[in-house]
């Protein structure tokens, strides 16, 4: 079967991408609509997010959440009648979506090692909740923790299955606004302390309850650009692996170089 065409802008509900063999293909239909699916992601969203920041902290246990999660929103796509092409899942983009992964990862290796070399560099990767880290938690955080807990999940929420859906329905402008609005918002727990804990912000923002408070709001815009530019690596490389692979090596690469500049 033809590869569905990555860019898929200006899509609409109800007719599958051009091949380029033929008229658009129709596409599937589910019992669930497309808005109450968005609905019932955004609810499964909110309360994983007070889980993951009220609930148990070990690793076994944000592990497990993470890959039920992402398995939920996957099924809720499916539901609503999206395919795997819409989740940026599909078998014949994978190849692409990889190499363009690997690129990323390779180009923020680069950055981070010429802004670890310089002296104002260094300091945006203090933290100091490095302190009592060692090898071993190390290892678990990037190897487990973000790929699966944090990552995995996001993308698969954000990239995946709520860009999907917006898609069919409204098109790619509007998938990526929404997407990436609903991603800044999901990193308001997230930024809670951030200035606190990490003193090249805590300069900037200061020690008040505003400046904690602008510091979060800071991280929600900044979040939410990022996920603009999440979603045009989704669509111009047809894969959610793109993504994948720029949202880990920016988190996991960060604390190993925060950890060893410690």
């Amino acid at each position: 079967m033809p590869c569905p065409d990555p860019g898929g802008a200006g899509r609409r509900e109800g007719r599958g991408p051009r091949t380029g063999t033929g008229p658009p293909r129709r596409r599937r239909h589910g019992a669930l609509g497309t808005w109450p699916a968005v609905g019932l992601t955004l609810a499964v969203l909110a309360a994983a997010n007070v889980a993951a920041h009220l609930g148990p902290a070990a690793a076994a246990v944000r592990t497990a959440a993470a890959l039920a999660v992402s398995a939920l929103l996957l099924g809720v796509l499916r539901w609503a009648g999206g395919t795997w092409a819409d989740a940026g899942l599909a078998r014949c983009t994978m190849a692409r979506g990889a190499r363009w992964a690997l690129a990323l990862v390779g180009i923020v290796a680069a950055v981070y090692l010429v802004a670890a070399l310089l002296p104002a560099g260094r300091a945006l990767f203090e933290d100091r909740r490095y302190a009592g880290m060692d090898g071993g938690e190390l290892a678990l955080r990037i190897l487990v923790l973000v790929p699966v807990g944090t990552v995995l999940v996001e993308e698969t929420a954000f990239r995946g299955v709520l860009y999907g859906l917006v898609r069919r329905a409204r098109g790619t402008v509007w998938a990526t606004a929404v997407s990436s609005l609903l991603f800044g918002l999901w990193h308001v727990l997230p930024s809670l302390g951030l200035a606190s804990a990490k003193p090249a912000l805590g300069g900037v923002f200061g020690g008040s309850g505003a400046g904690a408070a602008l510091a979060v709001l800071s991280a929600v815009l900044f979040t939410a650009a990022a996920g603009v530019l999440f979603c045009e690596l989704r669509r111009r490389s047809g894969s959610l692996l793109a993504p994948l692979g720029l949202h880990w090596a920016v988190n996991a690469l960060g604390y190993l170089v925060g950890f060893l500049l410690r």
